[in-house]
C-alpha cells in the first residue's frame, strides 16, 4: 500500500503543464449598476454571458443602489474606485457626473439611436429610455387622476422613491418642477397626505404596490408590459397625465481611472449592439436606445404613449434638481 501512496505524493509534487491561455488570468471588467439590473430576472445575466463570449474577460456587475446612489458611491470612492464602467445614470445626473471629471470620453462607433431627443453627448452612451408614470390596477381604479392636482385631491395612496438615492424619485421631482415651475412646492404639499412611504429604490416601492399597500406607484409607462407579456395580466396600466410625462434616458460611461480602458470602451460599443439591446425590452422593461433587428416585442404597441414629453436639458437639470429637492424636503418635512 505504500508504493501507490509514494507515487501519488511524487505526482503531486511534479510540475503540471498548464496551457498559456489558462495560466494567464482573464481581465475583470467591473461594472457598477443598479440592483434590479443584475437580478436574476433582469438583463444583467444575459448581457454578462453575451459579452464574455466576445471579450476574453470576466464581466463583473456590482449592485450599488439606484442611479443617484451610484454617483454618490463613485464620488466617495474617487480614484480608488474599482469600477471600470458605470451603467445606470440618467439625463438628470449627466451634468453632475461630468463635473466630477471621473469619466472618460467615449471613443467608439457611432450608433443610430432611436430616442425621443437628439443625442450628442461624447461621454455617456444611452442604452434605454422611458417615461415616468404612476401605475395602477384597472380592476381597482376605474378612472385614474389625469394630473398631479387631481391625484392630490383623489385620496389615493401612492408610494414613491427617494430622489436622493433613486433616479425615478429624482425624475418625479423634475417632472413636477417642469410642469408647475414655482408652484411645485405647493403641489408637493398637496400630495403629502397621499404618500404612504418613500422607499430607497424602485424595487421596494413596486413590491409594495403589488402587495396592495398602495393604490398607485411611481414607475414607467412601460411597466405594464411586464405584466402583459410575462404574466399574461392586462390589469396594470399607466395613468396618462394631460400635462405630459418626464422622459428618462439611461446611460453608461467608462471610468477614467479604469485599469482596463480599452475593454471599457469595448463594453460601451457592445451596449449599442443587438446582443445588448434585444435583451432590454423584456428584462429591464424599457425602450431600447437602438431598435434591435427583430423590433419591439408584441405587447409594447399597447402601451400608453404620452402626448407631451418633458425634459430639462442636462445643462439645466442639475440646477433644477437642487431647487426641486429643497422644495420637496420643505413640503414633506423630511
Amino acid at each position: 500500500m505504500k508504493r501507490p501512496l509514494i507515487a501519488a505524493a511524487l505526482l503531486a509534487l511534479a510540475p503540471v503543464a498548464v496551457p498559456m491561455a489558462e495560466a494567464q488570468e482573464k481581465p475583470v471588467l467591473t461594472v457598477y449598476t443598479y440592483d434590479s439590473f443584475i437580478a436574476e430576472w433582469g438583463p444583467g445575466p444575459a448581457i454578462e454571458e453575451a459579452f464574455e463570449k466576445t471579450c476574453a474577460c470576466d464581466l463583473a456587475f456590482v449592485g450599488a443602489g439606484d442611479g443617484a446612489a451610484l454617483l454618490a458611491r463613485l464620488k466617495l470612492e474617487g480614484a480608488r474606485t474599482k469600477a471600470d464602467v458605470v451603467l445606470g445614470l440618467d439625463t438628470s445626473l449627466i451634468a453632475a457626473a461630468a463635473e466630477t471629471g471621473m469619466f472618460a470620453k467615449y471613443e467608439g462607433k457611432e450608433a443610430a439611436f432611436d430616442l425621443p431627443v437628439a443625442w450628442e453627448d461624447d461621454t455617456f452612451v444611452p442604452y434605454d429610455w422611458g417615461y415616468f408614470a404612476f401605475v395602477y390596477d384597472r380592476t381597482k381604479i376605474e378612472t385614474p387622476p389625469a394630473d398631479f392636482r387631481a391625484l392630490a385631491d383623489s385620496g389615493l395612496k401612492i408610494v414613491i422613491q427617494d430622489p436622493r438615492s433613486s433616479t425615478p424619485g429624482l425624475g418625479l421631482l423634475l417632472w413636477v418642477k417642469a410642469t408647475y415651475g414655482d408652484e411645485a412646492q405647493a403641489i408637493w404639499e398637496g400630495l403629502a397626505d397621499n404618500i404612504v412611504t418613500v422607499t430607497k429604490g424602485w424595487s421596494e416601492s413596486y413590491g409594495m404596490f403589488l402587495e396592495g399597500e398602495a393604490d398607485m406607484v411611481l414607475s414607467y409607462t412601460t411597466s405594464p408590459a411586464y405584466h402583459l407579456i410575462a404574466e399574461k395580466d392586462d390589469t396594470k396600466a399607466a395613468a396618462p397625465f394631460a400635462e405630459g410625462h418626464y422622459l428618462q434616458v439611461e446611460v453608461a460611461a467608462a471610468v477614467a481611472s479604469s485599469d482596463h480602458p480599452d475593454l471599457a470602451q469595448d463594453f460601451l460599443d457592445f451596449v449599442t449592439t443587438d446582443a445588448f439591446q434585444a435583451v432590454i425590452p423584456t428584462t429591464n422593461w424599457m425602450y431600447p436606445a437602438v431598435i434591435p433587428t427583430g423590433g419591439l416585442p408584441d405587447g409594447f404597441e399597447t402601451l400608453m404613449n404620452p402626448d407631451k414629453a418633458l425634459l430639462f436639458p442636462p445643462s439645466e437639470a442639475d440646477e433644477a434638481r437642487q431647487v426641486a429637492l429643497d422644495e420637496w424636503l420643505a413640503a414633506l418635512g423630511r
